[in-house]
């Protein structure tokens, strides 16, 4: 024990050491606990809840609304600002908790730091069961908060006010370090929370956690230069991982030097601007035609910071050249040594500078430049005609919301978007200005996170445009912090699309023999289907209920104006539009594997099982 101590209780030791912990990369130093997001309930509102009190000098405090949307506000917090700076999240100890799981599983799924503060039963037991408390029968230190372990990078039970040192330092080392984040979980005994205890001094000294840059290692180079060289029709896939690293100029000096294109997945998108001639926009199964033209064709695949979802690798149907190779440039060995690639385990920027320095004097071939850059102007016609409409008055389509607003935003705003149709139409057709303008939240695709991350993207970000994209059947999930963005004055714009159903499921469901079944927001037909008129539901009104401002555009012009007029405003507006449910999207220009029946009395899916083995007989296992 250090001489000098300081009496504290655990809650407020706890609040004191977040507000003093740092991260440091090139130089440049950020809080790494901003804030704490609270719901207060039984099990934190006299321990955390007395501590944010006491010490609201150091530690910002934001009210949520519901606790699964607060983690989401932390995501797009970090997400934001690099992984440099994160928010911790505190709720009670039962539903409280639990609705942290499905946060929990989006941050760490997506490489993500945000730390959970979840209050847990008494650690003394003197009152057991607790309310809310979960009593298994032969494991009695099993609680609620024991969910959040397989979602969590690092957790702990804090079981004695001095057992939160190693734990505290443990959880801060998890969230800093890029190879290891994601979410983290610090389950607080509501008894020791509120427990007094001499903490040494020390534990409340600044602490600074560096972010490293990692350097190839210099075989690893010399092998990944060498198959650099020897390919023909070598292809850049750029993942989340190049924003995280601020690696996006490194990526173009390696670009612009060797004449390698650069394809996207949904984190990725915006690693290049969309008009440098080698940007050719998304890939797999929600890219452009040009990408994955390109893609079955490569003999050498670079992954940058990548995962390889199956979106990506088109369920393992994508890279189709019969010698086909993969170099992996990732910070952590899990990922760079996926579909057997050699790798560059190393941080993206370091590791493409090194890579461009040690590729002097290398370029492809200019007929292969020509054929990406030919294809690269044919995908740009098929970008104008999805957002070209003709007729201002006409009520728009998906694809004319989205040409709409391309009008609109500059470089620096944030457009946000996870779940439904529109990241398929985004990933094809949005033209990334900026490194952060695209944030497509698609590793866990998560209906409800636009509203709430748009909140956390604003509090990075104060003065910028932010922008959620939010189909009717996201809002109905989720939109309980419209609320928070009254309460903060968070000027977040949300445009709600309106088209009376689960689209991108009910294309799903049609594809795959489910016939649409259960995806409709209708009356219920004399039948028993759903396919009476539309609701009568007004999500306009709703909005608005909640303390927006609403701006409701029937028409295509009108639309404009509404995208406009929120743009300029300080306050939490929504653009409300019904749209035409043509499809005008471009169809998928690769497949995805959603397994069908294999045996069925129904048509519908007898076809679809034929077309599934057609389309499966192209999968490869890359060895």
């Amino acid at each position: 024990m250090s001489a000098t101590t300081r009496r504290l209780t655990t809650a407020q030791a706890l609040v004191r050491f977040l507000s003093v912990q740092y991260t440091e990369r090139d130089g440049v130093r950020r809080r790494l606990i901003a804030g704490t997001w609270g719901i207060f309930g039984h099990g934190n509102v006299a321990g955390i809840g007395q501590a944010l009190v006491e010490h609201r000098d150091v530690m910002p405090y934001h009210q949520g609304r519901n606790e699964q949307a607060m983690v989401h506000a932390a995501v797009g917090y970090a997400r934001q600002l690099n992984r440099l700076s994160a928010q911790a999240v505190t709720t009670s100890i039962g539903p409280g908790a639990t609705n942290l799981v499905t946060g929990a599983a989006l941050a760490t799924i997506n490489r993500l730091p945000v730390l959970l503060l979840p209050g847990d039963y008494f650690a003394s037991r003197v009152a057991d069961p607790l309310l809310q408390q979960l009593e298994h029968p032969v494991e009695a230190d099993v609680s609620v908060n024991d969910t959040l372990r397989p979602v969590s990078r690092y957790f702990d039970r804090v079981t004695r006010p001095e057992a939160l040192i190693p734990s505290a330092l443990n959880a801060m080392r998890v969230l800093a370090d890029p190879a290891e984040t994601g979410a983290v979980t610090l389950a607080l005994p509501q008894d020791v929370q509120a427990e007094a205890y001499d903490w040494p001094e020390e534990f409340f000294t600044e602490r600074v956690w560096p972010v490293r840059r990692p350097a190839p290692d210099p075989v690893e180079l010399r092998a990944a230069v060498a198959a650099v060289r020897a390919a023909r029709r070598p292809l850049i896939v750029a993942g989340g991982g190049v924003h995280h690293s601020e690696a996006e100029e490194a990526l173009r000096a390696l670009v612009d030097a060797t004449g390698i294109p650069v394809a996207s997945t949904q984190a990725g998108k915006g690693s290049l601007r969309h008009d440098h001639p080698a940007d050719l926009g998304g890939i797999g199964h929600t890219g452009t035609a040009v990408s994955d033209e390109l893609a079955r064709t490569a003999d050498l695949v670079i992954g940058v910071g990548t995962r390889y979802t199956d979106f990506t690798t088109a369920s393992g149907t994508l890279f189709q050249h019969p010698d086909v190779r993969f170099l992996n440039l990732n910070i952590t060995g899990f990922d760079a040594h996926k579909l057997a690639a050699r790798t560059l385990v190393c941080d993206a920027r370091t590791g493409l500078e090194r890579l461009t320095e040690a590729l002097a004097g290398h370029r492809v071939e200019e007929a292969y430049e020509a054929e990406y850059r030919a294809g690269k102007e044919r995908w740009e016609r098929v970008v104008e005609t999805a957002y070209r409409a003709d007729d201002d008055s006409a009520v728009p389509t998906q694809t004319q919301v989205l040409g709409a607003l391309d009008a609109v935003v500059g470089d620096e705003d944030v457009v946000i978007n996870a779940a439904g149709s529109l990241p398929g139409d985004l990933h094809k057709l949005w033209r990334a200005r900026g490194p952060r303008q695209y944030h497509l939240e698609y590793g866990y695709s998560c209906m409800g996170y636009e509203i709430p991350a748009a909140l956390g993207v604003q509090q990075a970000a104060p003065g910028t445009p932010v922008w959620a994209l939010v189909g009717d059947g996201t809002y109905l999930m989720m939109p309980t912090e419209i609320v928070t963005a009254v309460q903060e004055g968070l000027p977040v714009t949300m445009v709600l699309i309106q088209n009376h159903g689960y689209a991108s499921i009910g294309g799903l469901s049609e594809e795959t023999g489910g016939e649409r079944f259960g995806t409709a927001y209708r009356h219920r037909a004399a039948d028993g289907s759903f396919t009476g008129a539309p609701l009568p539901v007004d999500l306009a009104a709703n909005a608005a209920s909640l303390g927006m401002d609403v701006l409701r555009a029937k028409t295509v012009r009108e639309l404009r104006n509404a995208l406009a007029e929120a743009r300029a405003s300080d306050r939490p507006t929504c653009v409300y539009v019904e749209t035409d449910p043509t499809p005008t999207a471009p169809p998928a220009e690769a497949w995805w594997d959603v397994p069908v029946a294999e045996v069925a009395s129904r048509e519908a899916a007898t076809r679809a099982r034929e077309r599934y083995e057609s389309q499966v007989a192209g999968r490869r296992r890359h060895l």
